[in-house]
């Protein structure tokens, strides 16, 4: 991997649970000695990209990535344009609702939303990124991937995760339940860009006890008419009904 990738990697480990990490920290999880990993770290640091904070010096994400994040959505509106139908799909099956974007060959949780009709709901965190093995996200991703078996051949159980898939496929819709999160039910479409290729999924995330079969019906209703809506406002298609995947 050259300098740039170990570089980028490192601003990878920061996350929402993680704001802040110190030099050992991220030598120890980038798997690069100090030396090393200090020396990347100084150069983001000039980049604004990362800044140093508190007594002990942990590092930080920068200004610049606010910058960075800005230009992109003015000229590629995502998430922005996708809240509307997120909140509307989360109030109208009165649960959690939560979009993801393929990002560098990983799926990466991009918004979500919540209902207020209900006190007890699944939570989220943006920016994590959603295991494609265990998540209903996941595997409707993987139903419509180009080469899905490097990350089928990969999970803890490929023969589930291709059942799983295989139902995606007929169903239009993926499934699970209890993978991911304890008594969590969760129901996903994929979303496509305008060539027809899966660019992420959109989700409802239910407490188990209470998926009836009414709040699936509505739930799969719903889902199914946002995913379109999203992809559509994203100047998206739906690959042609046969193509091969």
């Amino acid at each position: 991997m050259g300098t740039v990738g170990k570089a980028l990697d490192l601003l990878d480990l920061f996350t929402r649970g993680q704001p802040q990490l110190g030099l050992s920290q991220l030598a120890r999880a980038s798997g690069l000695n100090k030396a090393t990993c200090h020396r990347l770290l100084t150069e983001l640091e000039s980049r604004g990209l990362l800044e140093q904070t508190g007594p002990a010096r942990e590092y930080r994400l920068g200004p610049a990535t606010l910058r960075l994040s800005a230009l992109r959505e003015a000229a590629v509106p995502t998430r922005e344009a996708a809240m509307p139908i997120l909140r509307r799909l989360a109030e109208a099956t009165g649960e959690t609702a939560h979009l993801s974007h393929l990002v560098a060959g990983r799926l990466q949780t991009l918004a979500f939303a919540y209902s207020a009709r209900t006190g007890v709901r699944v939570m989220m965190e943006d920016a994590d990124f959603l295991p494609f093995h265990a998540t209903a996200s996941g595997a409707a991703v993987l139903a419509h991937h180009p080469d899905p078996e490097p990350l089928i051949a990969a999970a803890p159980d490929p023969e589930t995760l291709r059942t799983r898939i295989a139902e995606a496929r007929a169903k239009g819709h993926a499934e699970t339940l209890s993978t991911f999160e304890k008594d969590v039910h969760s129901l996903a479409v994929p979303l496509f860009d305008a060539t027809g290729s899966c660019t992420g999924a959109l989700a409802v995330a239910a407490a188990a006890p209470r998926m009836t079969p009414d709040l699936y019906a509505t739930i799969t209703r719903e889902l199914t008419r946002a995913g379109v809506e999203i992809t559509q406002i994203w100047g998206g298609q739906p690959p042609v009904e046969g193509a091969a995947r």
